[in-house]
This record gives structure tokens, C-alpha cells and sequence, in this order.
């Protein structure tokens, strides 16, 4: 499929047209796999982050937006594929004095590093949390809440408001198990996290349906084994029967991942029960992606999907010292045959990948087409 310039994204998707001319709004929550710029406003450091320096971004938008990328997210695809703006982050654009407008085709409230659960929840189970800037699902929401009333200013602009947007709930929860675990935390401690962090997620898209909301996305966890991060981190005390011979991945941290996407798939069914006016999807990010973990050449990605483009040493090209756009880390000239970009993130290669499959193929559950006819 052909790459055109940011400047006219209406046309990227041409060929795999969208069928909901209805949906022309996006509105976003979660983490760095969705983040458009959030948590790089949020920065009050003079020097800048490292993400917010090349190569980030370097792909498709030629320079750093405060993506987690080399270039485009699910959440750009998605944009493009309706034929909307790019979704603009909500903080650096809330005091625009036609924020507005700005918001007029979605609003974006995800912030890289964020978790469903609150830092108390952390604390009280003593992980360590005070190296993580978190922006929690609950403070999101709050955002939204505040933008909401400059959205519409009646009942009836709100409903068609509603009627007109796709809710993208995340992916949201990945990081209250990552930030977890590399902080040291036992995995019979994090994996007790999971009832709790999937009841956030459902307690959160039950709050939006009652505000409202029509058509509501919500993906699942992607296959946490496969992360250089976490491969680096657990590679001393694993042995040989802890890996996936087919991909190299960790099977236990995969599984961890499956459960997650299980316990949360059992939550999202029983609140559409609740709530048939509405469509709610849930988007199988892990199996979306699982052709690559089992097969990265023969789909094209030639230099394998566990090792980071952009990193520091080591088998995994991955240290969470050294990090990607920072002194002495090195990048691959070509991201595109990479799955993985910076140790935690994946490259915009990647992301086109999984969204194909979300919108092509049985990986939205109902298919994200049963969103044209709400």
C-alpha cells in the first residue's frame, strides 16, 4: 500500500475504504501505544525527553511528535482510514483559543506511561512507582469530563456528538503489569493485579455509556513475552523451558497477557448485555500481531521481531539505561524491518500491520463494520 504525506491523509486508505461515513470523531484514552503528544506537553523539564528527539518519528512525520514511534500509531491509522484529522493530544491544545475546533474530529487524552489503576493502588502493594509520571485512566477521565461541555453545549449536541464518535479505549493496563514488573515486583504479586486493573477498564467504559457514548473500542493486551524490555530483564533467571520455541518469547509472560485478554473480553460481554443500545469491540491486539512473533521474515520484517531498531547493547539491542534518541544508543537505518522499535514500543511498520488485521480480518470482535449501523 502506498505512503503518501502527512499533509493529505484522507487518501492513505483508498483502497481499504471506510464504510461508517457516520464516524468522523475519534475520542481516545491509554498509554504510549496510543499517545499523540500528551506526556511530551506535560514535560517540564528544560532538557528535552528522550522521545522527543530523532529518531522518533523520523518515518512519516519527519521530525519528533511525542509519539512512541518512528512514525504512525493504531490510532493515526484509524484516523485516516475515516478520513478525519490526525487526533489531536489535549494537553498543549486545551488553551488554544479554538480548542474547540481542534476537538471537533476527537480529542486524544492518552499519556504514555499511564496505568487503569491510581498509584495508590500501587502503593499499598509496594511497588515502587515514583520514577513513573502517571496519568492514570481516572485522571483522563476527569480530562474529558472537564472538555466536555466546550464539545456540546446541550443534550442534544452531546447525543449527537456520541452518535458521531468511536471511543478507543487504550490500550490501557499493559503498564500497570510492565511498570510492575520491572520495578522488581514478583509475578504472583502482578498477576493478582489482573481482576482489579480489567474491573477499571469495564467500570470505565460503563461510565462512558452512561455519559453517553454509542460506539466504544477497547483493545487487548499485546503479547508481553515478546518485549525486549522484559526479555532483557528476565534473561539471567530464565532457562531454556521458559521460552516459546516457535517465537523466543517468554510463555509465562504470554500467558499472563492471554489471561488479561480473557478476564476483559468476559467483562466487555457482560456490559454490552447492559448496555444493548450501544456497540462495544474489543480489539485482539496479541493474536493481531502473532504472525509476526511466528514468522517476522517471511512477512518482511527481515531483521526478526524481538530485537529493538533503536537501543543500546545486548542480545535484545535493549537497556533501560541507554535510551532510544539519547547518547550512546544506536538506531537501524531502515525501521520498517523491525517489529520492535525501542524496547517497549513497536515500529510504525507494525502498527500498520496490526490495524490491517483489526479492520480486514476476525481480530474486532464484533467487526469494527457493525459500528455503521448504531
Amino acid at each position: 500500500m502506498l505512503f503518501i504525506a502527512p499533509s493529505s491523509p484522507n487518501t492513505y486508505f483508498a483502497v481499504l475504504a471506510s464504510p461508517c461515513k457516520r464516524l468522523n470523531s475519534i475520542i481516545s484514552f491509554g498509554d504510549s501505544l496510543a499517545d499523540t503528544g500528551n506526556l511530551l506537553h506535560l514535560s517540564t523539564s528544560n532538557i528535552p525527553p528522550h522521545f522527543a528527539v530523532p529518531p522518533y518519528g523520523e518515518t512519516y512525520f519527519h521530525t519528533p511528535t511525542g509519539r512512541f514511534s518512528n512514525g504512525r500509531l493504531i490510532i493515526d491509522f484509524l484516523a485516516q482510514y475515516l478520513e478525519v484529522p490526525l487526533v489531536a493530544p489535549y494537553i498543549g491544545s486545551k488553551y488554544h483559543r479554538s480548542s474547540a475546533n481542534i476537538f471537533s474530529s476527537g480529542v486524544n487524552f492518552a499519556v504514555a506511561g499511564a496505568t487503569a489503576m491510581d498509584n495508590k493502588f500501587f502503593e499499598q502493594r509496594g511497588v515502587n512507582m515514583t520514577k513513573v509520571q502517571n496519568f492514570p485512566l481516572g485522571t483522563q477521565l476527569g480530562w474529558f469530563k472537564e472538555v466536555l461541555p466546550s464539545l456540546c453545549h446541550t443534550a442534544s449536541g452531546c447525543e449527537e456528538l456520541f452518535k458521531r464518535s468511536v471511543i478507543f479505549m487504550g490500550e490501557i493496563g499493559g503498564n500497570d503489569y510492565n511498570h510492575a514488573l520491572l520495578a522488581g515486583a514478583s509475578k504472583e504479586l502482578v498477576q493478582t493485579f489482573v481482576p482489579n486493573v480489567v474491573g477499571r477498564i469495564a467500570s470505565a467504559v460503563t461510565e462512558l455509556l452512561e455519559l453517553g457514548a454509542k460506539s466504544i473500542v477497547v483493545p487487548g493486551d499485546l503479547p508481553i513475552g515478546c518485549s525486549a524490555a522484559l526479555l532483557t530483564h528476565y534473561m539471567s533467571n530464565s532457562s531454556q523451558q521458559d521460552y516459546d520455541p516457535k517465537t523466543g518469547c517468554l510463555t509465562w509472560l504470554n500467558q499472563f497477557a492471554e489471561n488479561h485478554n480473557k478476564l476483559l473480553q468476559t467483562e466487555l460481554k457482560r456490559i454490552q448485555e447492559r448496555h444493548p443500545q450501544a456497540k462495544i469491540i474489543y480489539a485482539d491486539y496479541y493474536n493481531a500481531v502473532m504472525p509476526l512473533y511466528l514468522s517476522p521474515v517471511k512477512l518482511g520484517f527481515s531483521n526478526g521481531a524481538l530485537r529493538a531498531c533503536c537501543g543500546g547493547t545486548g542480545v535484545y539491542h535493549y537497556n533501560s539505561n541507554v535510551e532510544c534518541g539519547k547518547a550512546p544508543a544506536t538506531a537501524c537505518p531502515n525501521p520498517s524491518f523491525y517489529v520492535n522499535w525501542d524496547g517497549l514500543h513497536l515500529t510504525e511498520a507494525t502498527y500498520k500491520f496490526i490495524f490491517q488485521r483489526l479492520i480486514k480480518g476476525p481480530f474486532m470482535i464484533p467487526p469494527f463494520k457493525t459500528l455503521c449501523t448504531v
